[in-house]
């Protein structure tokens, strides 16, 4: 994203070789509460980056003491840069062009987001907007304040910025940047739990994913398996999941991920009850999905059951407890927490110790509804037969 403090730091490529680090530094300051070894790593990165306002913030939030000797030095490094940043666009301004201004005025907003002052930078990306007229670079500034927000968690930020990089894309704007923008939104759908909307977006990016500035691919892969597998019905699963080359590629890379599909798919629910513990183990320690780990655990459970249960009239307890391994009074428990809250259609015989499912009539629930509509069409013609007859 920019060189350490100290040297003459190319801040106008915010998209350079090291802008996935940017992200990754978002990432550190999450697992601060749960790896030990994760404050090393942030340390590291804010000294070599010069990130003075940003380390004031994290000591703040994380309660660490600060260091005001590391912090001074990162000030006056950081306030020596802002002056040659400043003399440059004052020299673009007085003897360049429109050209170097922009150039210019990017630079200072790259510096402005590599150190963590969020308000500052989003004004400063807002003045080189308004400056670039290509429409390319303008959708990279778009997407630049994206990640600025993602990074802050500034989700108001996030949303204003989709919407408006979503507007020019209308105008025009290469596929690169529209399956980019893709997967931008799909991360921000994740943030607000919206599922089914984000693995519709990642599935369109699986064959074209270029955003490695945003997410590693392993980690774009784990989002597109566990967000499309309580997303898709079952039918479309084998082609854009079980058989993806793009995912199976991966697959042995990312514990659990792949017991977590062929466990729902091919029915082998021991399989899946064990990967869905190491999947959700390894989704705490996301910083998009981690508020949502105990929703995206319970949902995985319901489908298992829906999709066992579908297949039976009555089960025994004991048999499906030992289908999915787990004890029965274990099962007895999870299951009569989601019927008493209408999540599955089953009950328990428990004195006989069975399940029967109490799944609706599909065929019938048609042939009432078809009624029903039928009725208010009769109705609605009536109506419209009086006023004709007027």
């Amino acid at each position: 994203m920019a060189a350490p403090t100290g040297a003459p730091a190319d801040t106008s490529k915010l998209e350079d070789s090291k802008s996935h680090d940017y992200m990754e530094i978002a990432q550190l300051k999450f697992a601060c509460s749960f790896d030990e070894t994760a404050k090393a790593k942030l340390l590291t990165f804010i000294k070599d980056r010069g990130m003075a306002p940003f380390y004031k913030s994290t000591c703040e939030k994380l309660g660490w003491p600060l260091d005001q000797a590391m912090l001074s030095t990162m000030e006056a490094a950081n306030a020596e840069e802002l002056a040659k940043l400043n003399a440059t666009l004052e020299g673009a301004e007085t003897d360049q062009g429109e050209t170097e201004v922009r150039e210019a005025l990017l630079a200072r907003a790259n510096f402005h987001c590599r150190i963590g002052e969020n308000t500052v930078a989003v004004t400063a990306f807002d003045e080189a907007f308004a400056k670039t007229v290509a429409m390319g670079l303008r959708l990279d500034l778009l997407l630049s304040k994206i990640r600025l927000g993602l990074f802050h968690e500034d989700m108001k930020l996030v949303t204003a910025s989709i919407e408006k990089a979503k507007k020019l894309l209308e105008e025009g704007g290469d596929w690169e940047r529209r399956n980019r923008l893709k997967v931008y939104e799909a991360v921000y759908l994740i943030m607000t739990r919206s599922f089914k909307k984000a693995s519709v977006l990642l599935l369109d990016s699986v064959a074209t994913f270029t955003a490695t500035e945003l997410l590693p691919y392993n980690d774009f892969v784990l989002y597109v398996v566990t967000a499309s597998l309580i997303s898709l019905p079952r039918k479309d699963l084998k082609a854009k999941i079980v058989d993806a080359p793009e995912i199976l590629q991966v697959l042995h890379e990312i514990p659990g991920l792949g017991g977590l599909i062929d466990g729902l798919y091919s029915c082998q629910y021991k399989v899946l009850m064990r990967s869905l513990v190491d999947i959700v183990d390894k989704l705490k320690a996301d910083r998009f999905f981690a508020p949502h780990v105990r929703y995206y655990y319970r949902e995985m459970r319901v489908l298992a059951y829906t999709q066992f249960l579908e297949s039976y009239r009555s089960v025994t307890l004991p048999s499906m407890a030992h289908t999915f391994g787990v004890s029965p009074s274990f099962l007895d428990a999870e299951l009569s927490g989601f019927i008493s809250s209408s999540r599955l259609s089953c009950n328990i015989d428990k004195v006989g110790g069975i399940v029967n499912s109490t799944r609706p009539d599909s065929k019938n629930a048609q042939y009432q509804a078809t009624l029903k509509q039928g009725d208010l069409l009769l109705n609605r013609v009536q109506k419209l037969s009086r006023v004709i007859n007027m």
